[in-house]
C-alpha cells in the first residue's frame, strides 16, 4: 500500500488532479485493484471526474481478491461496494463505481488491446518487473502507450531499471526520478513530450 500511495497516487494522480476536472487514466496491470481503489478514494477528495481503464490478462480469483483486507484498511465512502465491483464487473463494459468514477477493464494483454490515440492524462504502469515479464517493458509497448497519451501526460512506475528508462526516453518521454517508496531508492515518472 505504501508503494501504491507513493508511486501511483502521490507522483501520479495528485500531480494532475488540480489541473484537470476530468482525468482519463490507464492502468497496465489491475492486479489486486489497489491502485483503482486508492484512486477512487482520492477522486472523491479532489472532486475529479475519472474515467479509469484497466488492463489485466490474469484476473484474480474471487477467493484471492476476497481474502484481501483493503476495504478495512482503506476506510471511506463506497469502499466495500466499490472493491467488489472492481473485481466482479464485466470485462469490456463501463460501470460507475460512483457518480464521478467510471471503470472499464479488459481481460487481455496490453499488446492486444486497441487503445485510443491521445486520450490518457495518466498511466499507471504496474506490471510485474522487467525481469519477470520482459515482454511488457519493451519499446513497442511503451510506444503504444505513448500514442494513447495526451501531450504532457504522465506515466508512473516503480521500476527505475536502465533498460526501462532508455525505452521511455526513446519514445519521447522526459524522465524524472523521485524518491521511491520505503526500501526503494527511486521510481520513474515520465512526462510525454510534444
Amino acid at each position: 500500500m505504501q508503494e501504491s500511495e507513493c508511486v501511483f497516487i502521490q507522483q501520479g494522480y495528485d500531480s494532475l488532479a488540480k489541473q484537470f476536472a476530468q482525468l482519463h487514466i490507464l492502468e497496465v496491470g489491475l492486479g489486486t485493484g489497489l491502485n483503482c481503489l486508492l484512486t477512487l478514494k482520492r477522486s472523491i477528495l479532489w472532486k475529479n471526474n475519472v474515467h479509469y481503464t484497466a488492463i489485466e490478462p490474469y484476473p484474480l480469483s474471487t477467493e484471492e481478491w476476497g481474502s484481501l483486507n483493503y476495504p478495512h484498511v482503506i476506510s471511506g465512502q463506497h469502499t466495500n461496494e466499490s472493491f467488489s465491483l472492481i473485481h466482479n464487473s464485466e470485462f469490456g463494459k463501463e460501470i460507475a463505481l460512483t457518480s464521478n468514477f467510471k471503470l472499464i477493464k479488459y481481460h487481455d494483454t496490453i499488446q492486444a488491446v486497441d487503445l485510443p490515440d491521445e486520450m490518457y492524462h495518466l498511466v499507471y504502469f504496474d506490471a510485474f518487473g522487467p525481469q519477470v515479464q520482459p515482454e511488457l517493458w519493451t519499446l513497442d509497448v511503451f510506444e503504444k502507450v505513448a500514442r494513447s497519451m495526451q501531450t504532457g501526460g504522465v506515466l508512473v512506475t516503480y521500476s527505475a531499471k536502465g533498460s526501462v528508462k532508455r525505452a521511455l526516453k526513446a519514445c519521447g518521454f522526459v524522465l524524472e526520478h523521485p524518491a521511491g517508496p520505503p526500501g526503494k531508492r527511486e521510481m520513474t515518472r515520465a512526462v510525454k513530450g510534444s
